[in-house]
């Protein structure tokens, strides 16, 4: 029986030996992880949940056609691998054709900041609670809280026919802080999430973040609406990576792509979708972001894919699939949340590059906008799409002043990014809680992030 240690790649390799002569292509992946994650609602801790697990996949690529089986046992890995082969023929051919990626033999380990468990879920728990009870205890309008926390620790081992053989750690944490202001019917929430890959302690978690939330959500209970209408817009870098990751990320996923022929001829390479200064990109390489990766699932390296340069579409985000299928090269964006599911495309931190103005001349000569700071979420429809702020700013004289509440932003996403009269120097990547969901997979750690963008004629809604 073969058991989780660590040269398991090794026996994988040996798995995928066995089956060589019976699959274009086979790969084993075998994961082992241990989660927490609690909550509170108001004073009382709702929920409490830890749990490990173990099991493993297997896919199989035979005569263009795919195999999928996941495991919880690992002495069935030859038996699973049959089962993927078998699934595959009955398939009766298809047209998938893998794009060549060199085999890799590596280890991934955690940083320092991440191996051992720095504190005990009685100390995670107590540091919540305390954090919480500050906003309980706040003091009117805010009448309760939401405090959540989450860790995920796994190790996984890949092992292909083709030679690759890769064993990694993974770490993701979340937390995250809501207070809520209610009265004679209105309501109104303010929240603070954040997450790391690399740093289990999460420092920005604390008393400072707490009093923050209740005092900006207080500011909001008693704010009023803009008036609805076009303004000249600054958004901030939270904000503009929102924008990044849902507008122009999920177009660029190329399995969404190939099967989407207008939207390909869209987002066909070199053409013109924004200000000659406007770049955005996706990586794996920025260390601690909760989309950091060193190998993708299929064990490509997880390096920077440019996808807008010079206001132009110069590139997408493959799975070694896409790639056959477009002629292209992977890029590393081959993403699964656990054993349970196989590969899709997937991104991981989507980011808009640096511009060349100061923070000082983003808003100087503005004489009436919106600073939109912050996302409540948002979504997209093809070329369209809502975006919530979490907080704005009437912007009068060059300078944000009194604050507003529920502001939205809606409207063509390629009309917008020809709309950019600004782009800060200064990039900033801020980590949040939430996750990404395609495909069922979900929610899946990714990042985001970007400069201040200042953008004329977007549409707010409002009074």
């Amino acid at each position: 029986m073969i058991s989780a240690h660590a040269d398991l790649e090794q026996d994988l390799l040996a798995v995928c030996r066995r089956f060589r002569d019976r699959s274009q292509y086979l790969e084993v992946r075998v994961e082992e992880a241990a989660s927490t994650d609690f909550a509170f609602q108001g004073h009382e801790l709702e929920t409490l949940n830890r749990r490990e697990e173990r099991g493993g996949d297997v896919r199989a690529l035979v005569d263009g056609a795919w195999g999928f089986t996941s495991f919880n046992r690992l002495d069935q890995l030859d038996e699973m691998a049959a089962a993927a082969v078998d699934q595959a023929k009955l398939a009766g051919g298809g047209p998938v054709k893998l794009a060549p990626a060199d085999p890799v033999q590596d280890r991934v380990l955690l940083p320092e900041s991440a191996q051992a468990e720095e504190q005990t879920l009685a100390e995670k728990v107590a540091r919540l609670r305390a954090l919480n009870e500050l906003i309980l205890g706040f003091g009117a309008p805010i009448t309760t809280s939401t405090a959540y926390y989450a860790d995920r620790r796994a190790r996984i081992w890949l092992g292909t026919s083709e030679g690759t053989a890769i064993h990694q750690e993974r770490l993701d944490v979340t937390a995250a802080l809501v207070a809520t202001a209610a009265a004679e019917g209105r309501v109104q929430s303010r929240s603070f999430s954040t997450g790391s890959s690399a740093d289990a302690s999460l420092p920005e978690l604390d008393e400072e973040q707490a009093v923050s939330v209740c005092r900006e959500c207080a500011g909001l209970f008693r704010a009023p609406k803009p008036k609805a209408g076009d303004y000249l817009v600054v958004v901030d870098p939270r904000l503009a990576g929102v924008f990044a990751h849902e507008a122009i990320g999920h177009l660029s996923e190329a399995d969404h792509l190939h099967e989407n022929p207008q939207l390909r001829q869209v987002m066909t390479l070199g053409a013109e979708l924004g200000v000659p200064e406007l770049e955005i990109y996706d990586t794996g390489l920025v260390a601690g972001s909760r989309g950091a990766l060193r190998y993708d699932e299929e064990g490509v390296a997880a390096g920077r894919t440019d996808l807008i340069k010079g206001g132009r579409v110069v590139g997408r985000l493959h799975s070694r699939e896409t790639a056959g299928a477009m002629g292209e090269l992977p890029t590393g964006n081959a993403r699964a949340i656990s054993y349970r599911y196989p590969p899709i495309v997937r991104m991981r931190t989507t980011v808009i590059g640096p511009g060349r103005a100061t923070r000082a001349e983003i808003f100087r000569g503005i004489d009436r906008g919106l600073y939109c700071v912050g996302s409540m979420g948002g979504q997209t429809n093809g070329e369209m799409f809502t975006f919530s702020a979490a907080l704005a700013y009437l912007i009068e004289n060059g300078e944000p002043g009194e604050l507003v509440r529920d502001v939205t932003l809606t409207g063509n996403t390629f009309t917008t990014l020809k709309n950019i009269e600004a782009i800060e120097d200064t990039v900033l990547i801020e980590e949040s809680g939430g996750g990404c969901g395609k495909a069922g997979q979900g929610p899946l750690p990714v990042g985001d992030g970007g400069p201040h963008l200042r953008v004329r004629g977007v549409r707010i809604g409002g009074d």
